[in-house]
């Protein structure tokens, strides 16, 4: 019996050996930016597990786009080397490296989840953020810095020299990450974007930025592989970025080249209302992909075989993507495989434990 969840997928020059992604999960175990041996062993283990696609959590494209001191960078040439040798040790596995490059906006300078996740300034090892406009993620803090064109500018120079980088690192599949109330969603959402200028007001403005940074990426990214956006269809707010806006852009960026859409949802702001349980997101992708015809990736709660066999199979999506289900078993596709009796390679050091 074939099951899709371990068929395969060609996209461009690409083949994934199944359709499970570990999802890009942040790690606050950086310093400067740069990788080490914690994030050879978390991203390689999750090669050797059996997945098709790694993605790298969001890399920040600048040191104030870091969410975390403890966020990895791509800012400057010489996080290169450590990177390079994670991937090539994810190719080894017969997996795809990949990452999503980010800025945090104004949701940058936190401390890590183990240390409160609060607001660092100056004097703790923080710095001040940006954004669209003047609006704090919590009303106690201190607000961003609203970006000029000249902050805009620098934005999408920093994408475009991000993206030179991760070339030179080995990464074969690149993912802009425009959800979760990171600064691209700040600029798409009404509710974190209050600008006057070219880059606020109509949905044609808000989604300029996306648009500029999408160019400066393709610009440096090789034409022959996989190009991935990352969104959140709404924000789960009244008045806020919503599925029809998300379908309208998803259109717009299959016409300019984008592969796939990761549709995933909400973080932009704190009073957002969200309806959780298990596939509460995959309609949103199942929307996207059949209303436009693009390559989708659905993600949250997805937790077991069963369930993600039938996403996949029933067309509601391309790709799974997992994040706290892979940080409990790093082998979530060797072990899916088994429940679903799909007879797939695992690493010949493992084999003996496959029957």
């Amino acid at each position: 019996m074939s099951f899709k969840l371990f068929s395969p997928l060609q996209i461009k020059s690409l083949r994934f050996k199944n359709r499970m992604v570990i999802s890009p999960m942040c790690q606050y175990s950086a310093t400067d930016g740069f990788a080490n041996d914690w994030h050879l062993v978390h991203l390689g283990s999750r090669a050797s597990g059996g997945a098709a696609l790694i993605i790298q959590e969001a890399t920040a494209v600048s040191p104030e786009g870091r969410i975390s001191p403890g966020d990895l960078g791509l800012w400057k040439d010489e996080h290169i080397e450590k990177l390079k040798a994670i991937n090539q040790f994810i190719l080894s596995q017969n997996a795809i490296p990949g990452i999503q490059l980010a800025h945090a906006g104004r949701k940058a300078s936190v401390s890590e989840p183990w240390n409160g996740n609060k607001k660092l300034d100056e004097t703790n090892g923080g710095w001040d953020t940006v954004a669209p406009s003047a609006l704090g993620y919590h009303s106690n803090e201190k607000p961003p810095i609203a970006l000029d064109k000249t902050g805009i500018q620098k934005v999408i120079s920093n994408f475009k020299s991000a993206t030179k980088r991760a070339v030179k690192a080995g990464y074969q599949v690149v993912e802009i990450h425009a959800a979760h109330g990171y600064l691209l969603h700040q600029f798409l959402s009404p509710l974190s974007n209050i600008r006057t200028d070219d880059y606020g007001g109509s949905f044609e403005n808000r989604i300029r930025l996306l648009l500029e940074v999408l160019e400066a990426v393709q610009s440096e990214w090789p034409e022959n592989l996989p190009l991935f956006v990352r969104i959140s269809a709404t924000d789960w707010a009244e008045g806020g970025w919503n599925i029809e806006e998300s379908v309208q852009l998803s259109q717009l960026l299959k016409e300019k080249g984008v592969d796939l859409m990761d549709v995933s949802s909400g973080g932009l702001v704190s009073h957002q209302q969200i309806s959780l349980g298990p596939n509460y997101q995959v309609p949103f992708a199942e929307r996207i992909k059949k209303d436009i015809g693009i390559l989708t990736g659905a993600v949250g709660l997805i937790t077991d075989a069963d369930q993600s066999e039938a996403i996949v199979a029933t067309g509601k999506a391309d790709l799974v993507l997992f994040a706290r289900e892979s940080l409990r078993n790093p082998n979530l596709a060797l072990d899916f495989a088994k429940e679903l009796g799909a007879d797939i390679s695992w690493p010949k050091q493992y084999e003996r434990a496959k029957i």
